[in-house]
């Protein structure tokens, strides 16, 4: 349990601690991180995979043509995902990338409603309008969507739907998803490259260095948070996953002085209470289910 939970927490700290990271590549353009992002987490992974002999997985692969389909959707919707994020952070807007991640576990009860026709609880309800509701106000005071946090909560909700019914682990799945992009990765570094203008090509050895450390950045907090998950009680995780975005938005205001305060906090307040009601429900119930467990080990 305590490993667990260190495992687990060590993964959302440095999740959280991204802003830092890509701050410092500020002066490569985000499609370039992508990409880069992209070519070193394979050849991460794939040390990884030669060291433990994992191969007999990509075998079977060949014969399974859905379960390529689906990674290759998935990898989509993780490259969008990084994407938006690189640029949010490279744009002066943390606070906004901080939001996508606080109100995604609602998107993923919301997605598991409307496509996989899970029952939503009453209180689950009340927390999803609260959440809309956050969003709606946020929209009012601003004059626009708060896009960037929308769009991180969905591509990683809808990411995280198909990784719940995939059929490979972790690490295997991160391989297989990067190994589909890498041809369009190399291509388009291969093109800015002829047209000179692949970053990469002028960068001083930190940049360079930088981003070749994307690969273990990607990949360690990954492979830290499934070995967590597998030791703790998901009601556990649930908590542990608001480090993150906790972090994030405390680099931004703090750290980047970005803008947080009047109409925004109240915004970013209902959003916490609707957490807050998720939360304290999903604890609930199961604690409710443990007592319903043991009566009815009492009875036999």
């Amino acid at each position: 349990m305590r490993s667990g939970i260190f495992f687990a927490a060590t993964a959302y700290v440095l999740w959280g601690l991204f802003p830092l990271y890509f701050k410092l590549l500020q002066t490569v353009p985000a499609s370039q991180i992508l990409m880069h992002r992209i070519i070193w987490s394979l050849a991460f992974v794939l040390v990884l995979l030669a060291g433990r002999r994992q191969w007999q997985w990509l075998r079977k692969l060949l014969t399974q043509p859905r379960v390529l389909l689906g990674f290759g959707l998935s990898a989509v919707l993780l490259s969008s995902n990084w994407l938006i994020y690189i640029w949010s952070v490279n744009s002066g807007r943390v606070v906004d990338a901080s939001l996508g991640y606080f109100i995604t576990p609602l998107v993923n009860v919301l997605l598991g409603y409307l496509l996989l026709k899970e029952k939503l609880r009453p209180m689950q309800w009340v927390a999803i309008a609260l959440a809309a509701a956050g969003v709606a106000w946020l929209t009012w005071q601003s004059g626009q969507l708060p896009w960037i946090g929308l769009a991180l909560a969905a591509t990683f909700g809808t990411y995280g739907l198909l990784r719940k019914t995939a059929a490979l682990g972790p690490l295997e799945g991160l391989t297989l998803e990067t190994l589909l992009l890498v041809p369009l990765a190399l291509g388009y570094l291969a093109w800015l490259g002829v047209q000179e203008q692949n970053v990469f090509h002028s960068a001083p050895a930190a940049t360079r260095w930088l981003l070749a450390a994307s690969g273990p950045i990607t990949a360690i907090p990954l492979l830290l948070f499934a070995a967590g998950a597998r030791r703790i009680p998901l009601s556990t995780l649930g908590f542990l996953q608001y480090i993150a975005p906790t972090l994030q938005l405390l680099l931004g205001v703090w750290l980047y002085r970005e803008p947080f305060g009047g109409a925004r906090l109240i915004g970013f307040i209902t959003i916490w209470t609707a957490l807050a009601v998720y939360s304290v429900e999903g604890l609930w119930q199961a604690h409710r289910g443990r007592q319903q467990r043991k009566a009815a080990a009492a009875m036999m």
